[in-house]
């Protein structure tokens, strides 16, 4: 297939090229040159980055082997093959550049001729003198040794002059065509890392594998060739990956032999479960990108500290990063921090703090380090880069763990404010640490069996009575098993939570300890200046009438006071009021002042001290004249207000880039569903598939679509329709959208299972005379095959989207799912792997568990049959999120790793006051409020409260109609002191199997007795006492 070149992309590179140099070409950065020389020879894989290859591709977007390019001072020259010649030729047509292409043929002669008129055309540019090029490039090939030849021939004696640094500046910031394909190469870099590196690294340390460094390089390596592997790990199957290779071959390291500069080299010694630093980058259409890691293996205090540590250095190096930001700041800036936070560090920190990148892995001439003051530019790529070296470790038993390495980096966009940071993968001390036990360990920290309680195992038995468990035996001893469990899974959970509190308390500390987060990342009110009119002349001409005149161009309220006219801005009036007395017709102006309780109405004030009007009353006979006043200020408050509203929900929509569609083939579909938010009518539309995002575009119009970017994608579900009425997929986004005129951050497409024209407009089955089962049993294999149809369908899209995006799809788990209100009515709320979600009905509901701080129980008391869940985010600032009425029988479930407590409490002032003084909230303790008060005073109160004793058992047994079988002999007595301590009972009750032995004689002997009465009794009576059983076995807990 012929290649076409971009010619607009030539026109823009060349045209800025020609402008720079002309400009600046006496300049140093220029070496003073009067024309420029580029001969790029053989292509060279052993050397991908010479700098004459860089400006080929950047100039063309391809690299041109065996090709020459001369720039004059009035055109531009290319000497090449006669087929690259026919791609060049077309663009002096579409730019209006001038350009002159001459042809390379197999006549040497002739070759011999051409150069030397360009050896002329050189000659006559400027002085003719001086030649810039590349001087450290080193080219080899049949055109290199003619041009060689050539200047040899022509005697002309040019001075070469490096044009390095000139180029490096010119090509620093990047267009939004270079943006987009460093973005996507990070992208897929970030992938690699995510979903191959991480886990062939945890595969071969779980099971104990022996994998070599420079093994495990190479297979990163061929995972661009392998496309099995790569479908084994997940990744986008619709990236290029032919057009894709890697900036260097990936470095794998551990086991105390760190090398953290970039020519660094995997080794051949087999991966150490301590400290591992992998990096990596993928070069996408010859754009380079890069990505670096620290992963921990069961790390001590002294390791996370020092690895927390760095990644704070990194915020703050990132932070230093900015347009017009000298090189060398930045790296100071990295100086200053560890000198002032943790001297001992600093002579570890590595020379430089990274470069800037782009078709050049490394430009020097933006290096982050204290020799280099070259100013960033907005724009620019830079590799960013923080680590220390040769870190002791003496705690380590394992010679090859004494000594550690700590590294980040990652692939950064300079901007005017904040660095965009390309690199998605995780880099927190949660995210990268992990912990491991061999298996000798887990068996000494694997507790115990506990033996059965002594209440059950020493009770003594009289040897008449048989030692065959009756059914009432059984039940018993499961009830107690059951109780006894229970009450161990307790133990271990409430030793969980202390531990999670303590480390939830922990970290609260080290983040507002400095102050530097402020009050939680409030958002300050700003005070706001209202100016009505710059100048008395802007005033309306008929102030003069010392009338309230209502301006709505100006959104203000002109009262006349004093007989001047004054102007009040809308904003800052709470509101007016009207009243009427005999003929007289009064309006009251309260104004917004400081001390206003209301939430809605407060607002900052520039002097709170200063004097306010509170309130202006007017009077007038003018009834019709007030009465239309009055609605005119009404009616401008409330335009106001809503144009007020609409700016602040629109205040958070972010900008999001175009979609960009597929070309040259149709965007796999998926037809008739609808959304939720409505577009405009519920209508079915297709779901179309493009390169960078979806598209939903609805039958009825062609202009109601909605566009959906994977970039805005946090997480997508798919939930089938088995159990539900509705097939969904399910988007919930990073940044809101609008669709129509609401703002939202879920978007739902989703399909009926029921097909309402079978259903309702009497089908051919349900015509029939002789309805019966077999019709309905058809109906139920036809509506089981539409459902099964209906997930396959959404399910192999959602294979499509997540093969695409790089986004796992998620599946609810059903099995694990529990009732609960969120917003209005009782609702199915299910687990995923990430998230806690409700999708079937609107308001949906999408809890990332990444942002949950923690969750706590409320109203978990003895009795009650239902408790609520309070969630309480990582951001103090967002509102908590209840569920209630959830049902207590799902309590044991969902305790398995939620908080409990008995009482409810006032979250929003909670959260107020967390997010108001964070530090003095940790400082006081935290969360340790919402832990279970220590109950070890009561513990015997609680036992006595909930434990069933054998004179209970008689009272309870009593009660049935059998008095006169447990009245006497040893068995108890209801008006025994409740006090009376366990070994005293023992020793004058019966045993429990004589009990039970009297009880089931009992049973036998009421039961034949009302069996004559009633042959139906005997269930009824054996259903109650089984009821009798339960309401036991409850009391025990």
């Amino acid at each position: 297939m012929a290649v076409e070149l971009d010619a607009d992309a030539f026109r823009r590179r060349c045209g800025a090229l020609l402008n720079e140099w002309k400009a600046a070409r006496t300049t140093a950065e220029w070496g003073n040159s009067d024309a420029l020389c580029i001969v790029v020879g053989a292509s060279d894989d052993e050397a991908p980055y010479q700098k004459g290859s860089s400006l080929h591709t950047w100039l063309l977007g391809y690299e041109f082997p065996e090709t020459m390019i001369v720039i004059t001072g009035d055109k531009v020259i290319f000497h090449t093959s006669p087929k690259k010649a026919g791609m060049l030729e077309p663009l002096g047509k579409k730019t209006g550049i001038p350009i002159e292409v001459f042809k390379r043929t197999k006549d040497e002669s002739a070759n011999a001729e051409t150069l030397k008129q360009i050896i002329e055309l050189i000659s006559a540019s400027y002085g003719g003198k001086r030649l810039g090029g590349f001087t450290k490039d080193r080219y080899q090939g049949k055109l290199v040794a003619e041009w060689q030849a050539a200047l040899k021939v022509s005697g002309k004696q040019f001075e070469d002059a490096d044009i390095s640094q000139g180029m490096s500046t010119l090509l620093a910031a990047k267009d939004d065509s270079e943006l987009k394909i460093i973005k996507q190469a990070a992208k897929v870099t970030s992938v690699i890392m995510k979903k191959h590196f991480v886990s062939e690294m945890m595969d071969a340390i779980d099971e104990g594998r022996k994998v070599k460094h420079e093994t495990m390089s190479a297979s990163l390596e061929n995972l661009l060739d392998d496309e099995e592997a790569r479908k084994k790990r997940k990744l986008p199957a619709e990236f290029a990956w032919d057009l894709s290779d890697w900036c260097y071959p990936p470095i794998i390291q551990s086991g105390g032999k760190y090398d953290l500069r970039a020519d660094a080299e995997s080794n051949s010694e087999s991966l150490h479960e301590g400290t591992i630093i992998a990096s990596m980058g993928i070069r996408f259409k010859s754009y380079c990108s890069n990505i670096a890691r620290t992963y921990l293996m069961n790390p001590d205090k002294a390791k996370e500290k020092n690895y927390s540590f760095l990644v704070d250095l990194q915020e703050q190096v990132l932070m230093a990063i900015k347009d017009g930001v000298p090189c060398s700041d930045v790296y100071n800036t990295a100086v200053a921090y560890i000198t002032e936070k943790r001297p001992d560090l600093l002579p570890h920190f590595i020379k430089n703090c990274g470069w800037s990148m782009g078709i050049q892995f490394r430009e020097s001439t933006y290096t982050l380090s204290a020799k280099h003051h070259a100013v960033l530019k907005a724009g620019m790529v830079l590799n960013v880069m923080v680590g220390f070296q040769n870190l002791a470790n003496p705690a380590a038993s394992d010679p090859r763990g004494k000594t550690y390495a700590l590294l980040i980096t990652d692939t950064v966009v300079v901007t005017n404010d904040t660095p965009l940071v390309l690199t998605d993968v995780k880099k927190t001390l949660e995210e990268i640490s992990f912990e491991f036990q061999d298996e000798e360990e887990e068996a000494q920290v694997k507790p115990e069996p506990k033996a059965a309680k002594a209440s059950s195992a020493t009770r003594p038995t009289r040897s008449s009575v048989s030692t065959e468990p009756t059914e009432r035996n059984e039940r018993r001893q499961l009830r107690e098993g059951n109780v006894q469990a229970r009450a161990e899974n307790e133990a271990k959970r409430n030793e969980h939570q202390k531990q999670l509190h303590a480390k939830i308390h922990e970290e609260g500390l080290r983040k507002f300890q400095n102050g530097d987060e402020g009050a939680a990342g409030e958002t300050q009110e700003v005070f706001k200046k209202f100016a009505s009119y710059k100048s008395e002349a802007q005033l309306p001409k008929h102030v003069q009438d010392m009338k309230i005149i209502v301006d709505n161009r100006n959104e203000s309220i002109i009262l006349p006071v004093y007989g001047q006219a004054v102007p009040f801005h809308v904003s800052t009036l709470k509101n007016v009021s009207k009243s009427e007395e005999q003929d007289m017709v009064y309006l009251r102006f309260n104004f917004v002042t400081p001390g206003v309780t209301k939430k809605e109405m407060s607002q900052p004030f520039e002097d709170p001290s200063a004097t306010f009007i509170r309130a202006l009353t007017f009077r007038s006979n003018d009834v019709g004249r007030f009465m239309d006043l009055f609605k005119q200020i009404n009616d401008l408050k409330k335009d106001t207000q809503k144009r007020d509203a609409e700016r602040k929900e629109k205040a958070d929509l972010v900008e999001q880039d175009n979609l960009q569609e597929v070309r040259g083939r149709r965007p796999l579909r998926l037809p008739e569903v609808y959304t939720r938010p409505l577009v405009d009518k519920r209508f079915p539309g297709d779901l179309e598939l493009h390169t960078n995002g979806m598209r939903y575009q609805s039958q009825l119009k062609t202009g109601q679509k909605i566009d959906i970017l994977f970039s805005n994608i946090r997480h997508i579900f798919f939930q089938p329709c088995d159990h539900e009425l509705i097939v969904i997929m399910h988007f919930h986004l990073k940044n809101p959208i609008m669709i129509g005129k609401k703002k939202t951050k879920d978007v739902q497409f989703y399909r009926d299972v029921t097909d309402a024209g079978y259903d309702e407009t009497g089908g051919r089955s349900r015509r029939r005379v002789n309805y019966g089962d077999e019709d309905e049993l058809a109906m139920e294999q036809e509506e089981r095959r539409r459902r099964a149809g209906l997930n396959k369908e959404f399910k192999l899209f959602a294979e499509k989207i997540q093969d695409a995006s790089g986004i796992n799809v998620e599946m609810p788990f059903r099995d694990l799912s529990f009732h609960g209100v969120h917003s209005r009515q009782l609702v199915l709320i299910q687990p995923t792997t990430e998230c806690l979600v409700h999708l079937t009905d609107v308001p949906f509901l999408v809890i990332t568990l990444d942002d949950v701080l923690l969750v706590h129980f409320e109203r978990v008391v003895f009795g009650l049959r239902n408790f609520d869940l309070v969630i309480v985010f990582k951001d103090y600032n967002r509102p908590v999120v209840h569920i209630n009425t959830i049902p207590m029988k799902q309590l044991d479930d969902v305790k398995e790793w939620l908080d409990e407590g008995p009482a409810n409490l006032s979250w929003p002032g909670i959260m107020k006051t967390v997010a108001s003084d964070p530090i003095g909230f940790f400082e006081t303790g935290g969360w340790s409020f919402l832990q279970p008060a220590d109950e070890d005073d009561e513990s015997e109160e609680e036992v006595s409260e909930f434990e069933i004793s054998g004179s209970e058992l008689d009272v309870s047994s009593s009660d049935d109609g059998s008095d006169d079988q447990f009245s006497g002999g040893d068995g108890g007595n209801p008006s025994d002191d409740d006090s009376a301590s366990a070994s005293e009972e023992e020793e004058s009750g019966e045993d429990w199997d004589e009990l039970e032995r009297k009880a089931a004689r009992a049973d036998s002997m009421k039961a034949e007795g009302r069996e004559r009465e009633n042959g139906s009794a005997r269930s009824g009576k054996r259903r109650g006492e089984d009821e009798d059983d339960r309401r036991g076995g409850k009391r025990r807990k």
